[in-house]
């Protein structure tokens, strides 16, 4: 299998629980998202590990512009593992990390 290389996934405005990587697995990680906020008023962002309780990231009415955000955290639920994205339909989102 060999060692993981860090990559990226971009997760477009508008997106619910959206799955960083082909299927995500247990010990996948997010070292880091980077948010483009287009439009304020629906600019909210979250994660899931698996289907846990969802982790809010940014909240609705976050000025216009780009955050950059570490994370730095392993899927940890191995019932439905892999991160999942979920962005606003003002916000978009370029995720880096090890996803499978």
């Amino acid at each position: 299998m060999g060692v993981p290389h860090m990559g990226y996934e971009t997760v477009a405005a508008g997106q619910t629980d959206q799955i960083l990587g082909d299927s995500g697995q247990l010990g996948d990680v997010i070292e880091r998202l980077v948010l483009a906020v287009a439009t304020a008023a629906t600019s909210t962002v979250s994660i899931k590990d698996g289907d846990g309780s969802a982790i809010p990231i940014l909240a609705a009415n976050t000025a216009v512009g780009v955050y950059w955000i570490a994370i730095g955290a392993k899927c940890k639920n191995a019932t439905t593992p892999g991160w999942k994205v979920t962005t606003g339909a003002g916000v978009s989102v370029l995720a880096v990390g090890y996803f499978t």
